[in-house]
């Protein structure tokens, strides 16, 4: 049995993955897996509205999950229809996430009132929306770090209750119950309308009605080209720029010039009927004819829409996550029992979880046209990417199952920071200017990257040997010796590329700025990287410490590494700085806790570690 136990999980992890691969099927008779692909231009950037679902319900809330009053389960695409076509009815979805107290006394709530003690609808907030306008007003000029968890929060609402409102404005009228017909009334009134405005303006003898209603309709589509938020009307020909989208409500007002209803505003708003109205047959016929014309005129764009819509449904970093917990476990009990067989089934486990990272980073590097790191969600799976790579390396090298559990822990958490970093919105977005380089992204960044994993796993390792050491028996000589190698040794990679990664960023703000170095915090934070990991190989070689000092040495460099990855962003100053995020800074405080907590463990009397009480160490 524990001859095949490590071929059984192999099998088993490769079934879980295959199946994850599995087309989505439609829930209903509707198919929304078809107008999840649909494209449609977003904050620069092209995507299917099946991320602008997932993403904006993670906005609001924190997950994808979102379930009607009476507990039916929707898809993120189901949820993202009826807040576009059918408003009134989303409007009672429980998909605002509350937990601030004095946030539910603004709207005079209680936990219990929502779904989970936490989630609301629009329709219990609606009331007190212009209390929320108010307080947002106050907080706002208020410095992120000096804002109330109160203040923090009214922002956080303010802006998704903004977001959710120009949704509905998007795509149809939310003030229209049919707006199809509207659309057909404004063509066939259009000619005798424009008439009796330019006769009103003339002077002369006119039509009041027909003007007043054309009038109407103008403010409608007004309303719509303000506040939508989606860019859904494609260019009239060829792929096209991005700045030849354009909304539908901006597409009306243009009828005004032509004659001619856009008939992309006439298609969305045969959606809204046959969605609202429940006619699935006529819906997909509506689907499959809009898709058809788009291949014809946009066969790349749609072909990235698909692709990015069936990668978030694989959701290939979830997955991993779990791939990641299962091999750290497998590889602690290898220390116990069986450690043949567990060992070997822990490291088969993280290798298919590296497969499953490198494919998903790979589909990113291709929807994006971009090397792998281009932002702080994107560094955290390439920081994760690498350090579970060189400890595979290791695993395949002292087969002592080391490396799976430091490749299980740092594996599951670079992707739990990647999720929460992914609250924030599409992690697909656009590059900011001065990024904009993919020679710079393909070598300073992911050089500098590569620098911060190698780090990372440095100090890793140390924890491993700390934990074992102080508060097990399982250390032996040869293990820590083990680790003592390849704690040096990956300190060494770390240095190597920390130097290198300074030096071509230098370059690259030379050509830039017109500086090589301009003490901005985070080039102080790499900087301060590379003089850390040479501290560590100088105390060493000049036998300043011997292998519990290097293991000390090595966790602190998971502080400063965290400082020059993610402290340097919230300081607010600095060419670096992406801004302040509460929820950030206290992560970082505590993980900087406990990594000074696991140094004065490590600096403990000798006499009191659980291994080597006779041989030095």
């Amino acid at each position: 049995m524990k001859r095949f136990f490590p071929f059984f999980v192999l099998a088993v992890a490769v079934g879980c993955v295959a199946f994850t691969l599995l087309p989505p099927r439609n829930p209903a008779a509707f198919d929304t897996v078809g107008f999840g692909r649909l494209p449609v231009l977003v904050n620069g950037r092209v995507k299917p509205l099946d991320t602008v679902a997932r993403t904006t319900l993670l906005v609001l809330q924190g997950r994808q999950a979102i379930a009607t009053p009476d507990g039916r389960a929707l898809t993120p695409d189901e949820w993202l229809l009826d807040v576009l076509f059918h408003p009134q009815q989303a409007d009672t979805y429980p998909h605002f996430e509350i937990v601030n107290p004095d946030v539910l006394a603004l709207f005079n709530l209680t936990p219990g009132q929502g779904a989970g003690d936490k989630r609301f609808s629009y329709q219990q907030l609606e009331k007190h929306l212009p209390e929320l306008e108010s307080q947002a007003k106050l907080a706002d000029p208020v410095e992120a770090q000096v804002r109330t968890p109160f203040q923090r929060a009214v922002l956080q609402l303010h802006s998704g209750v903004a977001l959710y409102q120009r949704l509905k404005y998007s795509l149809v009228s939310p003030e229209s119950n049919d707006f199809l017909s509207e659309l057909a009334e404004f063509q066939d009134s259009l000619a005798a309308g424009v008439e009796a405005i330019r006769d009103q303006q003339a002077g002369k003898p006119h039509d009041e009605a027909a003007a007043q209603k054309l009038v109407t309709f103008g403010q409608h589509y007004d309303r719509m080209a303000q506040h939508g938020y989606l860019l859904a009307v494609p260019p009239a020909a060829g792929e096209g720029h991005t700045m030849e989208w354009t909304g539908v409500g901006a597409a009306l007002l243009e009828t005004f010039q032509t004659g001619h209803v856009s008939p992309y505003a006439m298609t969305y708003a045969g959606l809204a009927r046959t969605w609202r109205a429940g006619q699935s047959e006529q819906f997909n016929h509506i689907v499959a004819l809009y898709r058809d014309q788009l291949v014809k005129k946009f066969p790349h764009v749609l072909h990235k829409c698909e692709v990015e819509a069936r990668f978030n449904a694989i959701q290939p970093f979830n997955t991993g996550m779990t791939l990641y917990v299962l091999a750290f476990f497998f590889a602690v009990f290898s220390w116990l029992k069986w450690p043949d067989a567990l060992g070997r089934s822990a490291f088969w486990l993280v290798a298919v979880a590296w497969v499953l990272a490198t494919a998903g980073i790979g589909v990113r590097m291709w929807l994006e046209g971009r090397p792998p790191v281009t932002n702080l969600y994107s560094s955290a799976l390439f920081v994760g990417w690498g350090s579970v790579a060189l400890c595979l390396v290791l695993e395949a090298i002292y087969k002592n199952a080391i490396g799976s559990v430091a490749a299980g822990m740092i594996g599951f958490a670079t992707l739990l920071i990647a999720h929460h970093l992914s609250l924030a919105g599409d992690t697909l977005e656009m590059m900011r200017a001065v990024l904009d380089s993919n020679f710079w992204l393909a070598t300073h960044v992911v050089v500098v990257a590569t620098g911060y994993a190698a780090t990372f796993l440095a100090g890793f390792l140390a924890i491993i040997y700390i934990v074992r050491g102080v508060f097990t028996s399982s250390l032996d000589r040869t293990t820590a010796d083990a680790l003592a190698r390849m704690v040096y040794g990956i300190v060494c990679f770390a240095t190597l590329f920390s130097f290198v990664g300074t030096v071509l960023g230098g370059i690259w703000a030379d050509q830039s700025w017109g500086r090589f170095w301009g003490w901005d915090p985070k080039e102080n934070g790499a900087l301060i990287i590379v003089v850390w990991n040479a501290i560590i190989l100088h105390a060493r070689w000049g036998g300043m410490v011997r292998a519990r000092g290097l293991m000390a040495l090595a966790v602190f460099g998971n502080i400063v590494t965290s400082w020059s990855w993610f402290g340097t962003n919230m300081l607010g100053i600095g060419l670096h700085s992406y801004g302040f995020t509460n929820a950030a800074f206290w992560a970082l405080s505590i993980f900087v806790a406990s990594q000074l907590a696991l140094i004065a463990v490590a600096n403990i009397p000798l006499a009191r570690w659980r291994s080597f009480q006779k041989r030095p160490a």
